[in-house]
């Protein structure tokens, strides 16, 4: 797959096979789109192409709301590549652009700089400046535009009860087994390990503690959770605490993972975190002891879970 840092890098396709939108998660509504501009591609002999707008439209319309993005933009290239996507074009969002008439967005994006063939989007999808291009207008000027449009109806993705906004609910109250089923994938986060205080080397579960890069990332809430570690080319075991460390008197939140059967120095590196599913919520305990003996049950129902699911 083929990333472009806005239109002016892409050259235009004979056959190009066109969606567009924020697809933030690349989750199972998602999929469907994907799936049929592939298949289209596919039969047309044409190429797939994705346009994108980063950063996400509502951090630039609407500063002071609070929004967490279930995926980084590095994580979404990732994922559309597995699903076949062949071009992938990040549209820089800004007030400017926000600005652009659904009629310029057509005629400079979509037919000048794309070579749009065919147009496949969600159902409600709009563009333009506020909002006003619509699948309806698109219809009855496909022939003038010289490209045909499809649209995927609103019962094959309301029948899945997925969205963006349901998936980010469930990960930040910790639903990560229900986030998981919307996604299609296990929801990760990549952060770098740094120095923490070592308290859990003192009671036999040593922690590598992460910093997430991406301000905008949704942190899944306070809890335990058996997780994937992937770290490098290497995948393993181990669970994450989420949560203020109350039995500490933690005045931060922390991010942490106790990694099985791993005795490696990996500070300053990038690790990339797995979720299954929470087992706890975060917990307050009378002493370190109780809390040790609270994370060998933690460890024996992570060991239980993994048997169950593939890396």
């Amino acid at each position: 797959m083929k990333i472009y840092n806005g239109i002016s890098e892409f050259k235009r396709l004979d056959k190009a096979i066109v969606t567009s939108g924020t697809f933030d998660g690349v989750h199972l509504g998602h999929q469907k789109i994907l799936q049929r501009i592939v298949q289209t591609a596919l039969k047309e002999k044409g190429e797939t192409v994705l346009i994108t707008f980063w950063p996400h439209p509502r951090l630039v319309l609407q500063p002071d709301i609070e929004l967490f993005l279930i995926n980084t933009f590095e994580e979404k290239a990732i994922l559309l590549e597995k699903f076949g996507i062949d071009h992938l074009i990040k549209l820089p969002f800004t007030r400017e652009f926000s600005n652009l008439t659904s009629e310029d967005f057509i005629k400079d994006i979509l037919i000048k700089g794309i070579g749009t063939k065919k147009l496949v989007i969600g159902y409600n999808h709009r563009f333009g400046k506020n909002r006003e291009g619509s699948f309806d207008h698109l219809m009855a000027h496909q022939h003038h535009y010289g490209f045909e449009v499809e649209e995927i109806p609103r019962q094959e993705i309301d029948d899945m009860g997925v969205s963006s906004t349901r998936i980010r609910k469930a990960i930040l109250e910790g639903h990560i087994d229900l986030a998981n089923r919307f996604l299609g994938y296990k929801y990760t986060l990549t952060g770098q390990v740094v120095n923490g205080d070592k308290i859990g080397r003192q009671i036999g579960f040593p922690t590598a503690n992460i910093v997430v890069s991406s301000a905008n990332k949704i942190i899944p809430g306070d809890g335990v959770y058996p997780v994937f570690v992937r770290l490098g080319k290497d995948t393993l075991k181990g669970m994450l605490y989420i949560g203020n460390r109350p039995t500490l008197n933690g005045l931060k939140r922390s991010i942490e993972v106790n990694i099985f059967d791993f005795n490696e120095d990996i500070y300053d590196k990038s690790i990339t975190i797995e979720f299954i599913k929470q087992t706890r919520g975060d917990l307050v305990f009378k002493n370190l002891e109780e809390l040790r003996q609270q994370l060998i049950r933690d460890k024996e129902e992570s060991l239980k879970i993994f048997t169950s699911h593939d890396t």
